[in-house]
């Protein structure tokens, strides 16, 4: 007889003399529940620096209490914190590129202050695979910048094949990558569709450049080289597909200009303008001639969403941008796994793949290691600031449509389609040597760190709520607590260290904050306050998320 049988038969036994009178004695106790997980405010922070804009001592608690999945269960639940109906909220201007500077301020606020911090902080992520930018043809389009954001929160846990499409047809995108006005072939009048979006889908959207094995590692042909995933042939029957589309609701697509309505709304095919030859497409697949725009190009999506490199390409970059910059491919393998099933035997569901990475094993490993983690993006080190320490402003806006310039950053606002970085840079040294990669140590440079630190100080000294002549739009953090005990140097210490590091500070640092601030006299005490934030806001370790 097993342990389990025998425990169960005794209590059996206990039960019915019980009932029969036989015993008077009290029935055994039932044995005792499996130890739960006690998640500590460090893991919290770790998690929550994954999953939102910036931990706080607040939602770490809540984490704490929850467990990790549930609160990701009820993430997933909250509504998106949406931009475009602010903006059509506002009075019209002149020009549309004078509401820019308000597409930043409600960027900011939902990001800081949104209920939804998982679903802006994978539209985030998306923002930076996908990209659009206001830097270059989009700058008078800020309404379709706007509404292409909202499309990327609002299928932030959808599935991938809907967000390709609602990307390939989003007048952002058409304006950004050329497809918008594509026509057919037209030899008589040199015209010739444009493959500036065939490409780019296929290259930074969805398959990359060569092939892939599920855990991410390239496949390599019998003479060891990658195997490309596509060539120019592969191109331009892509770029035939994407023919005949154009601004909505137009007479022809000749009179298909942009206005306030169109540049927010899916493009329309207007079918005299597009091939209906047949077209090669991926993995030897080609679509028939004869054929309608609209059947053209679900083929075509259809055909980049079935390749199997898409699912440890988007594994790979979403946890990138989440978690690590250097996933396991056990790590990648389960995550585009989960991409390829998730579990209902549907593909691409985005939800599914987002809980994968945050709760996966190695996105807070029991014994660390030094590859662990990534540098934390720019952006994200000011948004955690503001959001631990209640940023606000007298307006109660946040316009910092500069941010791009301070911090090499801002919403929709990439140099290029690749992004503010690669995915895959090295810098030069024991990173590159291990044949690792930092991809935020792109934009690390001795210039971009200069003004990031420099603002950071004139956050953490100048723009406080002790602060006096502030501009009703300045953003100012709330010291009022660190107020209080500014008088003692280790109270100080611990209290900003807790809000910032969980109170994971390091002896070193922990030595130069206090030794500085014992440097300033009690009666300073906004200067004591805001030394310890600008030391601890700018240190390695809070630069570093682990």
């Amino acid at each position: 007889m097993t342990r389990h049988s025998l425990i169960s038969t005794v209590l059996l036994l206990a039960l019915l003399l019980s009932g029969c009178g036989g015993s008077s004695g009290s029935a055994a106790p039932p044995p005792p529940p499996p130890p739960v997980d006690v998640i500590t405010k460090a893991e919290a922070f770790q998690f929550l620096n994954q999953a939102t804009f910036g931990a706080t001592e607040a939602e770490a608690q809540r984490v704490i209490d929850m467990g990790y999945a549930a609160w990701i269960d009820e993430q997933l639940q909250q509504p998106a914190s949406l931009q475009l109906p602010f903006l059509k909220s506002l009075p019209r201007p002149m020009f549309l590129f004078e509401l820019q500077d308000d597409r930043a301020d409600i960027w900011f606020r939902n990001v800081v202050y949104g209920n939804d911090q998982l679903r802006q902080r994978v539209a985030f992520a998306l923002s930076e695979v996908m990209v659009v930018s206001q830097l270059g043809a989009l700058i008078e389009y800020t309404y379709s910048l706007a509404d292409y954001y909202d499309m990327l929160a609002l299928n932030a846990f959808g599935n991938y094949r809907d967000l390709i499409e609602d990307v390939t047809l989003h007048p952002a995108m058409g304006v950004y990558l050329s497809m918008l006005g594509n026509e057919k072939p037209n030899p008589a009048l040199n015209i010739r569709p444009d493959e500036n979006y065939a490409r780019e889908l296929m290259q930074l959207f969805s398959i990359g450049l060569v092939e892939l094995n599920i855990d991410g590692s390239v496949k390599l042909d019998t003479l060891g080289q990658p195997t490309p995933t596509y060539d120019q042939s592969i191109i331009e029957g892509f770029a035939h597909v994407y023919t005949g589309w154009n601004y909505a609701g137009a007479p022809s697509f000749e009179l298909a200009f942009p206005n306030d309505n169109n540049q927010t709304v899916p493009m329309q095919l207007y079918p005299s303008f597009h091939d209906t030859g047949s077209k090669k497409l991926l993995r030897g697949i080609t679509l028939p001639q004869g054929q309608t725009g609209g059947q053209d190009l679900s083929g075509a999506l259809d055909n980049i969403f079935d390749h199997p490199n898409v699912g440890p390409f988007i594994a790979i970059r979403l946890i990138q941008r989440l978690v690590t910059s250097n996933p396991s491919p056990a790590y990648v393998q389960r995550v585009a796994s989960t991409f390829n099933d998730n579990g209902a035997g549907v593909r691409g569901d985005l939800a599914a793949v987002v809980r994968a990475i945050l709760l996966d094993p190695e996105a807070r490993p029991d014994i660390p290691m030094d590859l662990d983690g990534k540098l934390k993006e720019p952006l994200l080190r000011l948004t955690q600031v503001w959001r631990a320490y209640n940023a606000t402003s007298a307006s109660g806006r946040m316009p910092f449509a500069g941010a791009y310039i301070f911090f090499g950053q801002g919403p929709l606002q990439a140099p290029s389609v690749f992004n503010f970085f690669t995915p895959f840079y090295a810098p030069p040294g024991e990173i590159r040597d291990s044949s690792l990669v930092a991809p935020e140590l792109q934009i690390a440079t001795e210039f971009q760190n200069t003004l990031v630190t420099n603002y950071l100080l004139f956050q953490a000294l100048g723009l406080t709520s002790e602060a006096t002549g502030l501009g009703e739009d300045d953003v100012f953090i709330n010291i009022d607590q660190e107020m209080a005990v500014a008088a003692d140097t280790d109270a100080l210490v611990s209290m900003v260290a807790g809000k910032l590091l969980a109170g994971q500070l390091s002896p070193t640092l922990e030595t130069e904050v206090k030794g500085m601030i014992n440097r300033i006299p009690d009666t300073q005490a906004a200067i004591r306050v805001g030394e310890a934030i600008y030391f601890i806001a700018t240190s390695p370790e809070f630069a570093y998320q682990r």
